[in-house]
């Protein structure tokens, strides 16, 4: 049985962090989050500046397939806290939410902000300790947590700890997997932090770049190899990035890895077939420059024209001179070449970390006694859309669960 005479250190006041601190009180134990950071939630604040999504509301069988390899892994964690229960528990917190047109699932309030307050307000009422300033940086020889705080280095006991210390990105809200040194010297697996819903480096050429530099592309297919997503990207001084590029950012990054660059083919036009774009690519254009007819007879937007224009001359050919059956081909097959990732510090979250190998089915980590771990922390990725953070909560809820058993087992 846990009781406030044992005490838990959850370091990370992120998603996981929290989920496991609130999961981890309301089963009796003394908890207290440390973070780095001079408050909670830093980057789920940035992350929701625009909207914070919290999760999807897609069947649970799909939803699970968007975390590919890993999805056997956190299938018990989700399915024990799956998106209906994070509804019904922020709907609880006082900050119910809605659906949106694209199925993802946002508080009404819509930014993160009140969320957050609302959270940290309940936690604070609950008895959940917060130390800020306070940087884990390991063990001592008795087994308590070195934490760097303002006043020195503090040696603190616990009976349990979870580790929910995010991957490698937006190091400056801080996650910095500097985390990954200090558990992979205890014998334990890390996968490398790489880089997850991010964008790619593309050489453009000077004029385009100029020219169309944060130019959106609508209502685009993105495929590389037998994998292919409609959506939106934006063209940067030095890639491209957006949500079409992000759903397909494993993929890529794992080209560019493989081979030092990748292809990426994009369908400008992805409702109209080849018949129908050759017929109107037929058709005179007049006293029109070939840029305005495309743009008209295609109903291509400048951007659309420009990146044809960019493909045509990197192959060393005129865009005006192609046959109609040609351009029509490259309408809906434009090639870019991806030549690089953008930094881990500059993506939105990162792929890699502790392998599920190294846990048991609490999360708990098998080679360190009664230290668990979640959230970005673990050896997954997922797209943007809700997926992350479901996650987040759901595999801090589980190490929770876990520590109280664990705790619950030593005390007999």
């Amino acid at each position: 049985m846990t009781s406030p005479d044992n005490h838990v250190a959850v370091i990370g006041a992120g998603p996981a962090g929290l989920m496991a601190a609130e999961t981890l009180e309301r089963g009796g134990a003394r908890v207290t989050v440390y973070d780095t950071m001079p408050s909670a939630g830093r980057k789920l604040l940035m992350a929701g500046r625009g909207g914070l999504n919290l999760t999807h509301s897609e069947p649970l069988p799909q939803f699970m397939a968007r975390y590919r390899e890993a999805a056997p892994m956190l299938q018990a964690a989700i399915e024990t806290f799956p998106p209906e229960a994070l509804r019904a528990w922020c709907e609880a917190l006082g900050e119910p939410t809605f659906v949106g047109t694209s199925g993802r699932v946002f508080p009404k309030a819509f930014k993160a902000l009140p969320f957050l307050r609302a959270w940290l307000r309940r936690l604070d009422a609950a008895g959940v300790q917060f130390a800020f300033r306070h940087h884990w940086t390991g063990w001592d020889d008795e087994g308590r947590l070195l934490l760097r705080t303002p006043n020195g280095t503090a040696a603190v006991a616990a009976d349990a700890m979870v580790l929910a210390l995010g991957g490698g990105s937006w190091p400056r809200l801080g996650s910095d997997g500097g985390w990954t040194t200090i558990v992979a010297d205890k014998g334990v697996e890390i996968a490398p932090l790489r880089s997850a819903n991010c964008g790619f480096m593309v050489a453009w050429s000077d004029v385009f770049r100029t020219r169309f530099e944060g130019q959106p592309l609508k209502g685009v297919a993105l495929t590389i190899g037998a994998h292919t997503v409609r959506g939106e990207a934006v063209i940067t001084r030095n890639g491209i990035e957006g949500g079409a590029i992000y759903a397909l950012s494993a993929e890529l990054r794992d080209a560019v890895i493989a081979n030092g660059e990748a292809v990426l083919h994009v369908a400008l036009r992805p409702d109209v077939d080849r018949a129908e774009l050759v017929k109107r690519l037929s058709a005179s254009r007049g006293k029109q420059s070939f840029s305005n007819f495309l743009r008209k007879a295609a109903q291509l937007p400048s951007v659309a024209v420009g990146l044809l224009q960019e493909a045509a001359i990197g192959a060393g050919q005129s865009l005006s001179a192609m046959p109609p059956e040609r351009s029509a081909e490259l309408i809906n097959a434009v090639p870019i070449k991806l030549t690089g990732l953008a930094p881990i510090a500059r993506a939105i979250s990162s792929a890699g970390g502790i392998a599920f190998e190294e846990l048991d089915a609490d999360f708990m980590i098998r080679k360190l006694p009664g230290v668990f771990a979640a959230g970005e922390m673990l050896d997954w990725e997922a797209p943007t859309g809700g997926y992350l953070l479901q996650a987040s909560f759901a595999t801090g809820a589980a190490a929770g669960r876990g520590a109280l058993r664990w705790i619950a087992r030593s005390s007999c």
